[in-house]
């Protein structure tokens, strides 16, 4: 009895190109969020502490939630 094997069903991952669309535009999203949000708080400090806090705010936030959630959505909206 010959087995019959079957293609995996695991999703195609996007290219690199619309990943890295997909991380612009997020990373875009949250320096102006952030910007509008603690723009007044911000502004007394110089460039490079406040270059500092949004970083700290806008990387762990980009990189931990909302690159993982727009690629789960765009998966799901390919099927």
């Amino acid at each position: 009895m010959a087995s019959v094997r079957t293609r995996s069903t695991r999703p195609v991952a996007p290219s690199i190109h619309l990943r890295a669309v997909i991380t612009w535009l997020a990373v875009y999203v949250m320096i102006m969020v952030t910007q509008v949000l603690l723009g007044p708080l911000l502004g007394a400090l110089s460039l490079p502490v406040r270059t500092l806090v949004v970083t700290v705010i806008v990387v762990p936030s980009v990189v931990y939630a909302l690159v993982p959630v727009t690629l789960r959505v765009l998966a799901a909206l390919r099927r």
